[in-house]
């Protein structure tokens, strides 16, 4: 690492850009900070040292090749041995919350780590061999743009940033999904938990936070697969279960709650929109094809 990308360790613990800042440290005597949060999101890549991050009341040792991440608003600060040779090195890499929310606005692959630690609450993650020297490569490069005053500099470092958030979130997401199925799998088992879960409350964040993936990814999924949201399946599934209620006889506004539509209005206007018909002239149509199915058969 040349000597000139090094940072002095200080303990300030807010943003000066309104974006993105990112320093590396080397530090054999380490000043310890006091438990604090900000409001950005704080990367740690690992390099070197005997240290730990304590995130609210649990310690986490960290090792090379790991990533901490800490979200807005999450307790926490390093622990570092006092009687040590080896110096504590690692990157430090802060997200203001408005630039990663403009760039999940761009796109949902920027989520997968942002998803995890805010919503999953997982703090630590584990590049495989190649993948840590690739993001080591991408903070250096990152980090000479910073310091260094070449033509482009200010397009080329939001490449850089880019460049860095999607590495990080592939190799730990392609690593983490390595040997699991693929994605028609997922897809599978998502339309199978819907099915069992469907008369409670369901949202993209519970889908995410079970199937540990992104939200945006699950949005995703479903529009290319097929060709609607979450909610718009959802609707349908319950439509068609209500659907099923009536014609076994069930009392429909009970069935209608049941399924989520605590109001029978919305409820009623969203099965016309569906079946083209209310449900008493959906039950008039199909009680006069039974029947005359059974007078066909005698």
């Amino acid at each position: 690492m040349k000597q000139e990308l090094r940072s002095a360790f200080n303990t300030r613990q807010h943003m000066l850009s309104k974006d993105f800042e990112i320093y590396y440290y080397s530090d054999l005597h380490f000043q310890q900070v006091a438990p604090h949060r900000h409001d950005y999101y704080e990367f740690y890549l690992f390099l070197e040292g005997d240290a730990a991050i304590m995130i609210g009341d649990d310690v986490m040792p960290l090792q090379r090749e790991t990533l901490a991440l800490i979200p807005p608003g999450v307790l926490h600060h390093s622990v570092v041995a006092k009687d040590t040779e080896v110096p504590y090195r690692r990157f430090v890499f802060w997200v203001s919350a408005d630039f990663a929310a403009r760039l999940l606005s761009e796109s949902p692959d920027y989520a997968y780590l942002f998803q995890q630690a805010a919503s999953g609450k997982r703090y630590l993650f584990r590049f495989p061999s190649n993948g840590f020297n690739l993001i080591l490569s991408k903070m250096i490069r990152l980090l000479e743009e910073v310091h260094g005053n070449r033509y482009g500099r200010s397009a080329f470092l939001n490449l850089c940033v880019c460049d860095l958030l999607l590495s990080m979130n592939r190799c730990v997401y392609e690593e983490e999904h390595r040997g699991t199925g693929s994605e028609k799998d997922l897809f599978q088992e998502i339309l199978a938990y819907l099915e069992e879960h469907l008369a409670e409350n369901l949202s993209l964040d519970r889908l995410a936070e079970h199937f540990y993936v992104s939200k945006y990814y699950i949005a995703h999924l479903f529009r290319d697969t097929l060709g609607i949201s979450v909610h718009q399946y959802l609707q349908k599934k319950r439509l068609d279960a209500c659907r099923s209620a009536l014609l076994s006889g069930e009392n429909l506004s009970r069935a209608a709650a049941q399924y989520g539509f605590s109001d029978y209005s919305a409820f009623y206007r969203a099965f016309r929109k569906e079946y083209g018909m209310s449900p008493s002239q959906y039950l008039e149509v199909s009680e006069a094809g039974t029947a005359g199915s059974a007078k066909e058969n005698q």
